[in-house]
């Protein structure tokens, strides 16, 4: 195939998963094609494809794609720094979306908007993260932010710190979650002491813990409220500040 024969399919073949996505929208898509179009936004006269199944046979999925380093994605033949780069900032675009569309929502009847911005940012991450989402009075998110990186545990969490913030913010509740890179769901020892250290802080400052999130790497997440924990936490703090 001629040189300029080569060109024009693959111009044609751009122009057609363009017109996909704007008659069909991104459900009509694989992740294949999806990593394709991506790349092609680095670099919009190179033909992708190819690219993005080798990303996909690397990192198994499209979420680790999203996730993984620049250095190690531009390992993949064909990936260059300019596809790096417009992977990363879509990903970041979409998280700073799903986190500002959270901005003075009610949290109880945006449960499963804050679920999504939760799962999307700290889904594939290969180290512990803890996000805080602080609340107001009536319940409106107020601000969320990461609050610690690495390993999560009583001792690597500074209760003064977070009640320090929550204060800066006017917050009168907040929710936590974090992550398990192994993907299990279920709280561990650690989880639940670090749950009873951050209720009994918040609580000497008037500021309610009303839950903690367990992020894996599905679309579900363990929630200590749900499953009754906080309320027993609750009349463990009780009895405590009574005494």
């Amino acid at each position: 195939m001629k040189k300029e024969d080569w060109q024009e399919k693959g111009v044609g073949h751009r122009q057609r998963l363009k017109d996909k996505f704007q008659q069909r929208s991104i459900e009509a898509f694989t992740d294949a094609e999806v990593l394709e179009l991506l790349l092609i936004l680095g670099t919009p006269r190179k033909d992708c494809k190819e690219q993005a199944k080798g990303l996909l046979k690397q990192f198994g999925s499209l979420p680790n794609v999203l996730e993984a380093p620049a250095s190690e994605i531009q390992k993949v033949k064909g990936v260059g720094p300019s596809n790096s780069f417009a992977i990363h900032f879509l990903h970041g675009v979409a998280r700073r979306y799903l986190k500002h569309r959270l901005q003075e929502k009610q949290y109880l009847h945006s449960s499963r908007q804050v679920a999504e911005y939760l799962i999307h940012s700290m889904r594939d991450l290969q180290h512990e993260v803890m996000t805080a989402i602080f609340l107001d009075s009536s319940h409106a998110i107020v601000d969320t932010q990461v609050v610690a990186r690495g390993t999560v545990a009583s001792n690597a969490i500074y209760p003064r710190e977070l009640v320090k913030l929550a204060l800066e913010l006017n917050a009168s509740a907040m929710v936590v979650a974090h992550n398990h890179p192994s993907g299990n769901l279920e709280p561990s020892i650690q989880d639940h002491q670090l749950t009873r250290t951050l209720y009994l802080a918040c609580s000497f400052m008037n500021i309610r813990l009303l839950d903690h999130l367990i992020i894996g790497n599905s679309e579900k997440t363990f929630s200590f409220a749900d499953h009754g924990i906080m309320a027993t936490i609750g009349e463990e703090c009780s009895r405590i500040l009574d005494q």
